[in-house]
């Protein structure tokens, strides 16, 4: 996945887990997986724990995060 795919299964709308982003339109926010991973899970662990989650979306949650370290956050034009 390069740098820019991720945005692909990453998504934030209003009436979405209100705003959060989550993972392709679920309502599995991205801090979920990225807690679980944090907490020592593996990706299939996490997955397992979701299974509508697909590994590329854990490696999306993961470059969504590495954007937030670089301040450069990709936000979603609220209509």
């Amino acid at each position: 996945m390069d740098g820019k795919e991720w945005k692909d299964r990453v998504t934030a709308k209003p009436e979405v887990c209100g705003g959060q982003p989550c993972i392709r339109d679920t309502r599995i926010p991205v801090a979920v997986v990225l807690d679980g991973l944090a907490e020592g899970l593996t990706s299939q662990q996490v997955i397992s724990h979701y299974p509508s989650l697909a590994p590329e979306d854990i490696t999306a949650a993961i470059h969504y995060a590495a954007e937030l370290s670089r301040e450069s956050v990709w936000r979603v034009a609220v209509p």
